[in-house]
């Protein structure tokens, strides 16, 4: 049992190391971030956020959707930089954007904001070209990170969208 607790108490203080460091994001770890925000077009991510979210009546979801559609793209890259950037290393946010500027994937990305309604998630199917890059062990690393940080990062695209609704 006591190794249990030693076990679980430095995995707790390696995880507040590390939410030390990523709390104080450089310069260049921004700007990968900022970039990466680019690359996923997070304008878009903003509308789907205010088009899955909840309102008191329609009026108020037209009202949200007339701001979030206003919104000029930089604006919203640029305040999702900073966020982003603490939650993924400056790696991660530079493999992802090379990936969302490929082909493939500008494919998934048409495919997550442009796609029908439907049952399961649909992927393109990736050439044999695309299927080699995305076996590169660089790119796999940044895909574990990106996937375990993706709901964190949506959750900052909701809190961004109230800091526009409330006008912030």
């Amino acid at each position: 049992m006591k190794s249990f607790v030693a076990v679980l108490l430095a995995g707790l203080l390696a995880g507040s190391v590390h939410a030390a460091t990523a709390a104080n994001p450089d310069a260049a770890q921004v700007k990968a971030a900022h970039d990466l925000m680019a690359a996923m077009q997070a304008e878009k991510m903003m509308r789907m956020t205010a088009g899955m979210s909840r309102y008191a009546s329609p009026a108020q979801r037209k009202e949200v959707m007339d701001k979030v559609i206003n919104l000029q793209p930089e604006l919203v890259y640029n305040r999702l930089a900073l966020p982003v950037a603490r939650l993924l290393s400056t790696e991660t946010s530079t493999e992802m954007t090379s990936f969302y500027q490929s082909s493939y994937g500008k494919k998934v990305l048409q495919q997550t904001y442009n796609s029908a309604a439907s049952l399961g998630p649909s992927v393109p199917t990736p050439t044999a070209a695309e299927k080699a890059a995305l076996k590169k062990p660089a790119y796999l690393k940044a895909e574990k990170e990106f996937k375990a940080n993706e709901q964190a990062i949506n959750h900052e695209t909701f809190v961004l969208l109230k800091q526009i609704i409330n006008g912030k």
